[in-house]
C-alpha cells in the first residue's frame, strides 16, 4: 500500500505505443489509421452499430468518424490508440485513454471499439492488459475505470472479465443520442492489479492454447486462483 501522505500525482498520460505478443497499440494519426479503421469498424454498412452506445452522432462517411476523433484528441478528451494484429498488421480495433485526473491518481479506458477481427481471440484480451499495466505500472495510477451504457451488456461483461468490479448505476447520467443514458460504473485499483495482471499472463501465455487457438483456462478462473493463493 502507497504512502498517500508522500503520493505527489501521477503524470498526465500522453500518446504511446504498446507492443505484446499479439498486438500492437499505436496512437491515432488521421492520415495513418482513417480509412482502415473505419474499415475495420464496419464501415458505413456497420460502424454506427458497433459504437451505438457512444454518446456522438451517427456517422456517413469516414471523414465525419474522423472529423470527431480528431476534435476529442485534440482537446485533450480522449487519447486513442489504435490496435493491430501484430501477425499481418492489419488495424483491428482502437480504445481511449479518457477523463484523466493525475493529482488523484485516475483515469478511464472509454471509447472502445472492436473490429470483427478481434472477435473470439487473444487480441482484444492483450490490448486492454496492455493499457492497463501502462496505467499501473508505468505512470503508476491508483484507479482505472470503465464506464459504459448500462443497457450495453456485453460491455458489462467484458468489464467483469478483464477484473474490473462493478460499483454501481448513475441514473440518468447523460442524455444520448437524444435518450437518456443510465451509467454501469466498474474500476479496478493498484493494489488489485497484480493478481489480475498476473492472470492476464497467464491466459496470455502460448500453453493456454490448443491447437485451434482455443483457450485452455478461463481468464476469470484464472484470476480467481490466484486470489484464493493470496
Amino acid at each position: 500500500m502507497r504512502d498517500l501522505a508522500t503520493f505527489k500525482g501521477c503524470p498526465p498520460p500522453a500518446p504511446v505505443r504498446l507492443e505484446g505478443q499479439y498486438v500492437i497499440a499505436e496512437p491515432y494519426e488521421r492520415a495513418v489509421h482513417l480509412l482502415s479503421l473505419w474499415e475495420a469498424l464496419g464501415g458505413k454498412d456497420g460502424i454506427n452499430d458497433l459504437i451505438r452506445y457512444f454518446p456522438g452522432k451517427i456517422y456517413q462517411t469516414p471523414d465525419e468518424f474522423a472529423d470527431w476523433l480528431d476534435g476529442a484528441n485534440q482537446s485533450g478528451s480522449l487519447i486513442t490508440l489504435v490496435f493491430r494484429d501484430k501477425s499481418n498488421g492489419d488495424v483491428v480495433g482502437m480504445a481511449s485513454y479518457m477523463r484523466p485526473d493525475p493529482a488523484n491518481g485516475v483515469i478511464e479506458v472509454g471509447s472502445v471499439a472492436h473490429g470483427a477481427a478481434m472477435k473470439r481471440s487473444p487480441l482484444s484480451t492483450e490490448a486492454h492488459y496492455l493499457m492497463a499495466r501502462h496505467v499501473f505500472e508505468d505512470l503508476g495510477y491508483r484507479r482505472y475505470e470503465w464506464k459504459c451504457h448500462n443497457e450495453n451488456e456485453p460491455s458489462k461483461v467484458t468489464a467483469r472479465r478483464y477484473g474490473f468490479t462493478f460499483e454501481g448505476v448513475f441514473r440518468q447520467h447523460m442524455i444520448s443520442k437524444g435518450a437518456n443514458r443510465d451509467t454501469a460504473w466498474f474500476s479496478m485499483i493498484d493494489s488489485e492489479w497484480p493478481v489480475i495482471g498476473k492472470a492476464f499472463e497467464a491466459w496470455l501465455a502460448p500453453e493456454n492454447f490448443d491447437v485451434h487457438g482455443q483457450q485452455t483456462r478461463r481468464l476469470e478462473d484464472i484470476r480467481a486462483e490466484l486470489q484464493g493463493q493470496g
